[in-house]
């Protein structure tokens, strides 16, 4: 492999791990990952920026702010509390993310809570947790019906996502 060849593979590497991280990542921990000095990954760091990914430096490390080619999409979802880790699951196997859950409460108004999901594990996290607290999802609040705010790295990811959802019944289309 070319040098060339060789930091484009590094910086693919970077937006991924910066993407999936929760905590912030230290250049030093990029340098010892691939080998290379921790003025390199400033380096690359800068150069991503200048190609308009949104990474913001912390005391604490980088943290991944958006990419120029993230799609959002908010997604009118409807199914029982049974079906929330498959629902989930369906989207994050996929490549996606899940912000948040948005219902409608009749007195209330609006009401979301966040889950930012975008790992199996992340997934199951967020379940667990749920039935450990022995806590009513918000999606019983409004019969089923709920929105989603779901990331993806592209168009075509997007699209696999709300193809599946709709395959399983999740997905409430228009008409």
């Amino acid at each position: 492999m070319s040098m060339k060849e060789l930091k484009q593979e590094r910086l693919k590497s970077i937006l991924r791990i910066l993407e999936r991280s929760r905590e912030p990542v230290s250049g030093s921990k990029l340098a010892k990952e691939f080998g290379v000095s921790r003025q390199i990954i400033v380096q690359d760091i800068a150069y991503l920026r200048s190609q308009g990914y949104s990474i913001i430096a912390t005391p604490r490390g980088y943290v991944f702010g958006g990419g120029k080619t993230k799609v959002s999409k908010l997604v009118a979802v409807k199914h029982g509390p049974e079906d929330i880790k498959e629902e989930l699951l369906c989207i994050v196997r996929n490549g996606g993310r899940v912000i948040d859950v948005i219902v409608e409460h009749p007195v209330y108004g609006e009401i979301r809570g966040i889950i930012d999901a975008s790992t199996e594990e992340d997934v199951l996290k967020f379940v667990s947790l749920m039935e450990m607290a022995k806590t009513e999802p918000l999606l019983k609040l409004s019969g089923g019906v709920h929105l989603h705010t779901i990331e993806a790295p592209d168009e075509e990811i997007m699209k696999k996502i709300l193809k599946e959802l709709k395959e399983k019944g999740f997905l409430i289309e228009e008409g």
